[in-house]
């Protein structure tokens, strides 16, 4: 089953569902009956038991985090952020748009980690906020266009010629 990708663990839940666990050890149920109970897999309950006979119900206490340690720090998050919003600028690039690239070469840069900006934390925790560039010039003449895409555009469009009669033949 596994956990669904995107989908926070809720550990103190699983903690708790562990303990209890432990206590039913305790009052005697079978393995069967606290997986029914418990809605888990008789082997992992299998695995618990054997941890509790060993060291006992603490053995069930948090299982720590999951997945592998961030290598960026709380305080090189911030670093990073602070850098951000300076600009890319004020790193030597030519214009004001932050560029996967770019990102990485700043992290590169301040902390000497070379990174996938896939591993990053989501950077709305740090008050920042993803974008992609709209990709229009700036001198762009809106009511220019609509005019254009109201006449000229009409007369320009492909459309089927007329009295065209499209049937299938059997």
């Amino acid at each position: 089953m596994g956990n669904p990708r995107g989908v926070k663990r809720d550990f103190v839940a699983l903690e708790t569902r562990r303990l209890r666990a432990a206590r039913m050890f305790q009052q005697g149920e079978s393995q069967a009956e606290i997986a029914r109970v418990l809605g888990v897999h008789r082997q992992t309950v299998h695995r618990w038991s054997k941890q509790v006979e060993q060291e006992g119900p603490a053995a069930l206490k948090k299982a720590g985090r999951a997945g592998r340690k961030p290598r960026l720090s709380t305080a090189d998050l911030q670093r990073i952020a602070q850098e951000l919003r300076r600009g890319p600028e004020v790193l030597g690039y030519e214009t004001s748009l932050w560029t996967a690239p770019r990102v990485a070469d700043l992290i590169e840069r301040e902390c000497g980690i070379r990174i996938i900006l896939a591993c990053l934390e989501d950077p709305a925790s740090d008050g920042l906020e993803l974008q992609r560039p709209a990709g229009r010039a700036l001198e762009r003449n809106e009511p220019a266009i609509r005019r254009w895409k109201k006449q000229r555009w009409r007369s320009l469009k492909k459309s089927p010629k007329r009295g065209a009669n499209y049937r299938l033949h059997r």
